[in-house]
């Protein structure tokens, strides 16, 4: 199919509105005509339609996009069937009896038991884990409704409501220290162990994969501006060295404007996502590079090494028959063939992909419902894993800078882990990044510098600068995935290089002791 641009005016002639759109020559074969002197002769017509591409997207086209799924959405089940599906999520449910037992335990321990705070704390951290797999489970499947932008905000948005309550809760029991290690240790936790775990987990079915490489520079962009924001309040402590009097009061106030204008560059990145450039992070984008599947199946590898060591020894022996050898081992290419009737008819293979209904699970109500209850009987247990932290770290058998580094972030990554691991494996590898990658973008420029906004008003001398350890790490963090995700593809080497630097990291901040350079943390009231 070739696109045609229609008749052009000669001499002044006026050419019709309909023949100015842009259109497409479609084949057709008309039945065969017998020549008496000759074969058989099949006689071709070309017709010209107007092309369905010419079309720009409105606005009213945009919100179709965002809301219309990806695939055929089944008849949603009942309430009985929905409340079903929910017990049998996940084996991770076995763990819900957590909740009960923490909330027990919180109440009926004495304060001076010894390790109380550490079984509170044990028990707590297990009882949100089940909790943050419910809450991506209902996610799903709302996000199972809207299009694919649409579902991976959804997704990361939800995904970081576990950080969100965790931070609050810490912030109003000046937890400073807490809440910045938590903060910190979310966006890597999203950047290099989930973007690391959703390549790997791909590339161990596809050779190589791509994405939108546009898109994705983009976020590593807004991931920069978010570092720099980080990292300008400790230039401005290192570079005052002690002469500026006033540095805590001048840090808190650059701060909390910086804070407000993160909010801004967030709000416009939501305005650029879902109405200006929404193309972008569609699978559907031009810019997407194909995934590649393996050459050879296990079989076929393992005949290869056979065919080799067969070929060393007839060489070693001298023996002709190694010739033979290297002609059944000589590699055959594999191409990819199109006929030409799948041409003409614009058939390339994946249209019984998107006939495909997805069934749900829940309906949209009870899935409403369970977010909810999710939300409460998250809040309530991490208010009794935060109010646990001091009185276990005091033990000395571990740090607050790992407990809020590595361990907060695990629980609270749970959800957007799974889901971003999951669509991975079924090729949808921008729906993972707008997950792994956007719930880093999420945090870095909403919730830091929301819960920097809200510590202001509940006057709680919270800033941006972070301790200069964690400051580092981050930007490493970020300098490494902007060199992964440039080339726009991926494979499962570069996924182990992610997981790799996050246990390096994970190593590091066991032994490492947190400290305040701006010294308002401990003032907190």
């Amino acid at each position: 199919m070739t696109s045609y641009e229609g008749p052009k005016p000669d001499n002044g002639d006026v050419v019709p509105q309909e023949a100015q759109k842009p259109m497409q020559v479609e084949s057709s074969t008309t039945p065969s005509i017998l020549n008496k002197d000759g074969p058989t002769i099949r006689k071709r017509t070309t017709i010209l339609v107007p092309s369905a591409s010419s079309k720009r997207p409105t606005s009213n086209s945009r919100g179709t996009i965002l809301m219309t799924p990806e695939r055929k959405v089944g008849k949603a089940p009942g309430f009985f069937s929905s409340i079903r599906s929910i017990v049998l999520a996940s084996w991770l449910n076995v763990l819900l009896v957590f909740i009960p037992v923490s909330w027990a335990l919180h109440f009926a321990l004495q304060e001076n038991m010894k390790n109380r705070d550490t079984i509170i704390f044990v028990t707590s951290f297990l009882a949100i884990i089940p909790l943050a797999k419910l809450l991506a489970f209902a996610t799903e499947e709302l996000s199972m409704r809207v299009g694919q932008t649409l579902a991976g905000l959804m997704n990361a948005t939800l995904g970081n409501a576990v950080e969100l309550i965790v931070a609050i809760i810490a912030l109003t029991k000046c937890e400073l220290r807490i809440v910045q290690a938590s903060l910190v240790g979310s966006i890597l936790s999203n950047l290099l162990l989930v973007l690391g775990m959703c390549f790997f987990a791909g590339g161990l079915k596809y050779s190589q994969q791509g994405f939108g490489a546009s898109a994705t520079q983009l976020n590593s962009s807004l991931l920069t501006i978010s570092v720099i924001a980080v990292l300008l309040p400790a230039a401005y402590h290192f570079s005052a060295n002690g002469s500026d009097v006033n540095e805590g009061a001048h840090i808190l106030a650059l701060s909390r404007g910086a804070a407000i204008i993160l909010l801004f560059i967030y709000g416009g990145y939501l305005f650029f996502q879902l109405y200006s450039h929404t193309e972008l992070y569609d699978d559907a984008s031009l810019d997407i590079s194909k995934s590649t599947a393996y050459a050879r199946s296990p079989n076929e590898t393992l005949q290869k090494f056979k065919s080799h060591f067969q070929l060393k020894r007839e060489l070693q022996k001298g023996d002709g028959n190694a010739t033979d050898v290297v002609r059944t081992t000589s590699p055959t290419p594999v191409t990819t063939r199109t006929s030409e009737n799948d041409i003409e008819s614009g058939n390339h293979g994946t249209e019984e992909e998107e006939e495909e209904e997805e069934s749900p699970q829940m309906n949209i109500w009870t899935s409403l419902g369970l977010l909810a209850i999710v939300t409460v009987f998250v809040a309530v247990t991490a208010e009794w894993l935060v109010d646990s932290i001091d009185g276990m770290t005091n033990t000395g058998g571990i740090s607050k800078e790992f407990v809020g580094i590595i361990l907060l972030p695990i629980v609270g990554n749970a959800a957007e882990h799974v889901t971003a691991v999951t669509v991975s494996v079924k090729d949808k590898l921008t729906l993972s990044l707008g997950v792994a990658v956007g719930s880093s973008i999420q945090i870095a420029l909403f919730v830091v510098p929301f819960i920097v906004t809200l510590a202001w008003i509940l006057e709680k001398p919270l800033t941006l600068l972070f301790d200069p350890y964690e400051s580092v790490t981050l930007f490493l963090a970020v300098l490494t995935v902007n060199y992964v995700v440039q080339d726009g593809k991926s494979n499962w080497l570069e996924g182990f290089i992610l997981m790799c630097l996050y246990v390096i990291l994970g190593v590091t901040f066991w032994f490492y002791p947190a400290s305040d350079p701006s010294g308002l943390l401990n003032k907190c009231q």
